[in-house]
């Protein structure tokens, strides 16, 4: 949505609060105008939408849209600045208005307290002339990426894994690569650690935020060189950054119309994997046969030791998924667990689904608690 040229005009007090951009000659006062005049949408106000969200008001965007449904959590905290101790609790998307406003009073900002879906995605992102993707799933990263083609907006893109980040810039021209060129098919959800499991370092999501509010900027104001055809890669222990090349398929382009994202993720397999009968048990029944027989029952925890050490379940034996995969637990395992029924969890059970697959080359069987710890806290077992 435009602004009328009065809107744009800059007064003495936003000359003097955007003075350090005016004086680049690259920007200027054009510039600066540009940013006041401009929208940009943001899906997503966690670890990467924080920075983005902070440095974009900062510059003197004039209107910022956030998509977001969740309430802050103290967890939160370690990466998602534009949040504090006193938002927990809070809608993600009013605790970032506050602080944007707090930054840049001027600033209109909309709010969308809700999940984008395939049924409200085009009519929130189709006012905003730039999108910015800081969402933390497949399924929303390629629903987004098909809205900003049949809407024909750029969409700059990241996303970030334990000490490792990426940043691109897709759909910004007619012959710009998209999401699909990168990822062409969602991979298997059993294979996709959630952040909680993985891990993330705190400062990761700043840097790649960042990033992406840079390209936002670039974009907006027409200077430098985005991001357009290049996957730039940051590795934060080597303190490295790579580029990779995209190419565009034309193929990819062909999006005529926004399908269900969760259905086209969830039907991604893992290739050539033999497939293997799982026995499972929910924790409620779990909890009625420790009462009634414990000694047949030997319970393994393959999170790691921080996590166990922060609640487990009574009894549990902490053996890591990684000394299963690596191949050091395997004869422990075999020893304790003889002559009893092996019964595995993790957090949300993804974990202990690969290991009771990993333990059954070796002619081990183990049943899957669902849901992991997470249900177990749920249900308020003790």
């Amino acid at each position: 949505m435009e602004r009328s040229q009065n809107q744009t005009i800059l007064s003495s007090e936003e000359i003097s609060r955007y003075a350090r951009h005016i004086s680049l000659s690259e920007i200027g006062m054009e510039g600066q105008q540009k940013l006041k005049a401009s929208s940009i949408g943001c899906i997503g106000t966690g670890g990467l939408g924080s920075p983005l969200l902070i440095y974009l008001a900062a510059a003197g965007v004039g209107r910022i849209g956030i998509v977001d449904f969740d309430l802050v959590e103290c967890s939160n905290l370690q990466r998602q600045i534009i949040h504090t101790t006193d938002s927990i609790g809070k809608l993600k998307t009013s605790s970032a208005k506050d602080h944007i406003l707090k930054i840049n009073p001027s600033c209109q900002v909309d709010l969308f307290n809700q999940k984008i879906t395939s049924s409200n995605a085009l009519e929130i992102l189709k006012n905003y002339d730039v999108i910015c993707d800081c969402s933390d799933n497949f399924p929303t990263r390629y629903l987004i990426n098909d809205a900003c083609l049949i809407l024909k907006k750029p969409n700059i893109y990241g996303s970030i894994a334990r000490f490792e980040g990426q940043v691109s810039v897709f759909n910004l021209k007619e012959d710009s690569p998209n999401y699909r060129d990168l990822i062409p098919t969602p991979p298997p959800r059993e294979l996709i650690p959630s952040c909680s499991e993985a891990g993330v370092m705190g400062i990761l999501p700043g840097i790649i935020g960042t990033i992406q509010a840079t390209e936002a900027i670039k974009i907006i104001t027409n200077i430098g060189c985005p991001l357009n055809g290049r996957l730039l890669i940051f590795n934060a222990l080597k303190m490295s950054f790579k580029e990779l090349t995209l190419r565009a398929n034309l193929e990819n382009k062909n999006i005529k119309k926004l399908i269900d994202y969760e259905s086209f993720c969830s039907k991604i397999k893992v290739k050539n994997e033999v497939k293997i009968d799982i026995k499972s048990i929910s924790v409620k029944k779990l909890k009625l046969l420790l009462s009634q027989s414990s000694k047949k029952v030997l319970l393994i925890d393959v999170r790691n030791q921080i996590e166990h050490d922060q609640c487990s379940i009574s009894g549990a034996r902490l053996i890591p998924l990684s000394t299963i995969e690596s191949g050091e637990a395997i004869n422990r395992i075999k020893t304790f667990a003889a002559h009893k029924d092996l019964y595995i969890f993790c957090k949300s059970g993804k974990r202990s689904l690969a290991a009771i697959k990993h333990l059954k080359r070796f002619g081990i069987s183990g049943i899957n608690i669902e849901g992991g710890i997470d249900a177990w806290n749920k249900e308020k077992i003790i």
